[in-house]
């Protein structure tokens, strides 16, 4: 898998890059796994508009994920390693020796024909599922529980994998992509290694027209707005702005925004590297 970049016969083009794909081996999707995805476009129930910039882009279909790895004990063959639209990271698609079929996240170096497995007490490989109690110190995980049997909810991003540094009495010390350090209970499942595609972060959009693909529509700035549209909005010429902020007035740079009572905070141990 790599970066594929273009000859600047546009000015589209000039920054353009994408992904070559080269780790795709099927372009049809399991039809059995699909169900329909109908956007909002930023409207609620009423119609209403309740968020802005969202609108538009490719048709797509929702690829049913098995976040919960929950067939133990049964081998999967990996049919194919195929591309999905609504997330970041490539999946891939398992056959079961029971005739099953699902997607699951697909892990750097999964490979069609490997063999995986889920449950208790399984060969800690890439691609296998696990209790964290199970998994070696030191090794990288992704798709981890935050509740046993609640399914997969923290590092599904492409290229990420969680370390897990540290095994208490009932909870696994696990570093997080962000620099946080924290506990999960030690019976919650991970699947080992680190997702796939690890050069989405290197893509260049290259022209608005790919972000209206993407469903994005223009933003505006809101130094651009007048001010009784936004507290960065006015003034003459370009003497507008102010410290950061968004259109209620909450900074957005440097606010605290984690609600300090929230009951997961005494399992932090270290918090996320803050950018200065």
């Amino acid at each position: 898998m790599g970066v594929r970049k273009y000859k600047p016969t546009s000015a589209g083009r000039r920054w353009m890059s994408v992904s070559d794909f080269s780790e795709i081996t099927r372009t049809e999707p399991e039809k059995s796994l699909l169900v329909p995805y109908r956007k909002s476009g930023g409207r609620n129930n009423q119609g209403h508009r309740s968020a802005r910039y969202i609108g538009g882009g490719h048709r797509r279909r929702y690829r049913l994920i098995d976040f919960r790895r929950d067939k133990h004990g049964i081998p999967a063959r990996v049919a194919a390693i195929e591309y999905d639209p609504n997330r970041t990271a490539r999946i891939a698609l398992l056959h079961y020796t029971d005739g099953e079929k699902r997607y699951i996240l697909a892990p750097q170096g999964l490979a069609v024909g490997d063999t995986v497995v889920a449950g208790s007490g399984v060969d800690p490989r890439v691609g296998n599922a696990l209790p964290l109690r199970d998994i070696p110190l030191g090794a990288f995980v992704h798709n981890i529980e935050l509740l046993p049997g609640q399914g997969g909810k923290i590092v599904r991003s492409a290229g990420t994998g969680a370390q897990l540094v540290g095994k208490e009495e009932r909870y696994a010390v696990v570093k997080l992509p962000s620099g946080e350090i924290r506990r999960i209970l030690i019976d919650c499942y991970a699947t080992v290694g680190t997702l796939s595609n690890p050069d989405h972060a290197n893509i260049t959009i290259g022209k608005a027209g790919r972000n209206r693909w993407l469903g994005r529509r223009p933003r505006t700035r809101g130094v651009a707005m007048n001010p009784i549209d936004h507290p960065m909005g006015g003034g003459e010429g370009k003497a507008s702005g102010g410290h950061p902020r968004s259109r209620k007035g909450l900074y957005a740079k440097g606010k605290k925004t984690r609600n300090p009572k929230k009951p997961s905070s005494k399992l932090i141990i270290s918090r996320r590297k803050v950018k200065k």
